[in-house]
């Protein structure tokens, strides 16, 4: 697959116009406070780009910030502009023609931004462990819509958390489907390199999250896509595809479920890009200056992390009340006594 992916985005495609669906763009277009970073990119740049969207996380000030398959270097561009000049940002990419474009022109953003902070890696997003990067050296990691194309996702999810620093976070947009792609839509070449082949049934997506250190990934947010070729509409045999950008905590104190501390927030206010809410996640939308009650993880994602000096935290993990009401599950005991003519079963 290594093969078709690189003749697909290095030779097949020119540009973001080729493309035959949707998929390779993230879950949202880019935010307005983003676009101003996009016109200080150089114009081949974001032309070699095959997508749409930014994926970018807030507070990367100063941050060590890693992009997987970063491809011509539009993303890392952008990022670059956000750590600033104490910040870096690494592109890695398996594709030599993206590449080349990404470093053509890396002294022309240099002298544009007025400090030098990105650098460029050929490698393979599963084997991260053969690039000479230190573990638990960044910050932040994050990739748009490459995952999907990776032959081996559990080595690319093993490889992100031994990269983390502790209270570091993978965030990420890629495509997943509703079932277990069959066979045929994973073989076929267009449907791979479209983002569609190489899609992970969700389910197993949280899954291989978990087995890799992730105990609680976050839906940041999400839609369905589109498959705007007619040809290749009957070719995906009726599996619903859908884009999701997720935030994965590398923390080691996170359990699986979330669980009633009777902990809160109180979000300052102090994060320019969501002043007056800010979204931890599709589910968490904490307002300015409220206090907003959360599990143990959410607590900790916010307590442990670069977040931290945004939010007032009240209580600690000293006693517990059980599962945390509306996230999810429940309580699986019922009040009614057992009924004796009826007998256990799944």
């Amino acid at each position: 697959m290594h093969e078709l992916v690189k003749d697909y985005y290095g030779k097949q495609l020119s540009g973001t116009a080729d493309l035959k669906t949707s998929a390779c763009c993230d879950a949202s277009s880019v935010p307005a406070w983003l676009k101003p970073l996009l016109a200080k990119i150089h114009p081949e740049v974001l032309e070699r780009y095959y997508g749409c969207g930014l994926v970018c996380p807030p507070l990367l000030e100063g941050c060590r910030v890693l992009d997987l398959g970063s491809g011509s270097g539009r993303d890392v561009y952008a990022l670059a502009q956000l750590v600033g000049r104490r910040g870096e940002v690494v592109g890695v990419d398996m594709t030599d023609e993206q590449l080349a474009v990404a470093e053509r022109h890396r002294a022309w953003h240099a002298e544009r931004f007025g400090f030098a902070n990105v650098r460029f890696l050929h490698g393979y997003i599963e084997r991260l462990i053969e690039l000479d990067l230190e573990p638990a050296s960044f910050d932040v990691i994050v990739s748009n819509c490459v995952v999907n194309l990776s032959p081996d996702k559990a080595a690319v999810l093993a490889g992100v958390h031994r990269l983390l620093k502790p209270g570091g976070e993978f965030y990420f947009s890629d495509v997943y489907a509703d079932r277990r792609v069959p066979e045929a839509v994973r073989n076929d070449p267009v449907l791979y390199g479209e983002c569609l082949g190489g899609a992970l049934y969700w389910n197993d997506f949280l899954h291989l999250a978990r087995e890799a250190g992730f105990a609680d990934p976050r839906l940041v947010e999400d839609r369905p896509l589109d498959v705007t070729d007619p040809e290749l509409v009957p070719r995906t045999a009726g599996v619903r595809f859908f884009s999701a950008t997720y935030r994965l905590f590398k923390l080691d104190g996170l359990e699986t479920d979330c669980e009633d501390y009777g902990q809160a927030v109180i979000y300052r206010g102090s994060i320019a890009e969501q002043a007056q809410v800010f979204a931890l996640d599709k589910h968490h939308r904490i307002e300015v200056g409220r206090v907003f009650p959360v599990c143990g993880n959410t607590y900790r994602m916010l307590k442990e992390s670069r977040l931290a000096p945004h939010f007032d935290f009240i209580g600690d993990f000293s006693r517990h009340y059980g599962i945390f009401a509306g996230c999810g599950k429940d309580i699986p005991f019922g009040s009614q006594p057992p009924n004796e003519d009826h007998c256990g079963c799944c």
